[in-house]
């Protein structure tokens, strides 16, 4: 009986150390979780304090930013250029200005020398032109 008791307690050592490890992973992968929330809270807040640089200095910035708010105000102006010719466009289409008629019709095309052959090497040489 006391190699089933020492069996016993070993199994029961087995699951402890077992639950004891799981529990270890599930707080690690908490902590992980909590660090990514807050480096994604310290994101926005970078995010938001370039947001505020740029509406209080944008046109006048110090010269370590002044790269960096040249292609905002570039990114910004292409925006605005493509907004403004997809309302042009939009406007084309409303006015019922209608796609030019495509001949979509293709004339078929010349057969193959070799299509009607199986094999190449049965076919006889192609014609010279």
């Amino acid at each position: 009986m006391a190699f089933f008791d020492d069996l016993r307690d070993k199994a029961m050592d087995l699951g402890r150390a077992g639950m004891a490890k799981s529990k270890q992973i599930a707080e690690i992968a908490k902590l992980n979780l909590a660090n990514s929330s807050e480096e994604d809270a310290i994101k926005k807040a970078y995010i938001e304090i370039g947001k505020l640089y740029y509406a209080e200095r944008g046109m006048a910035p110090e010269a370590a930013y002044v790269a960096l708010c040249e292609k905002i105000t570039a990114s910004r102006t292409t925006i605005e250029e493509n907004r403004t010719r997809i309302a042009e466009l939009k406007t084309e289409d409303e006015m019922g200005e209608e796609t030019p008629n495509v001949d979509v019709n293709v004339p078929p095309e010349e057969p193959d020398f070799f299509s009607e052959c199986e094999v190449r090497d049965d076919c006889p040489e192609e014609p010279k032109e």
